[in-house]
């Protein structure tokens, strides 16, 4: 595996473990739907959220949450409406970016429609 791979799983099992500090249960991890990919779709109580994570060592070249371009967003949305429908999901969902820059995690909620 690639520095990059390891580095973006090693982001998604830290974000996976603090979401799960705020409450949510992770369903699932890496969803695929065709080439596209959803990292982390979370769930708490009647709300399901489709989760993007993004990691930097530093902000030298900027904040990791700003390299969710609307492409992206976009992407995420798409393989989401197909999980919506592949589960018949009928209730609240919604789109969060968690940013990890060295040992800070921020958490964006409703970070896209």
């Amino acid at each position: 595996m690639g520095n990059n791979v390891i580095s973006g799983k090693n982001g998604e099992d830290i974000a996976g473990k603090f979401l799960e500090t705020k409450g949510y249960s992770i369903l699932f991890r890496n969803y695929r739907y065709k080439k596209l990919e959803i990292d982390i779709i979370v769930r708490k109580e009647n709300l399901l959220v489709f989760v993007e994570v993004k990691k930097r060592k530093n902000s030298k070249f900027g904040f990791p949450e700003a390299s969710v371009s609307e492409r992206k967003a976009s992407l995420v949305m798409t393989a989401a409406e197909n999980f919506i429908f592949e589960n018949d999901w009928k209730g609240p969902i919604r789109f969060d970016i968690v940013a990890i820059t060295g040992q800070e995690i921020v958490h964006f909620e409703d970070a896209f429609h």
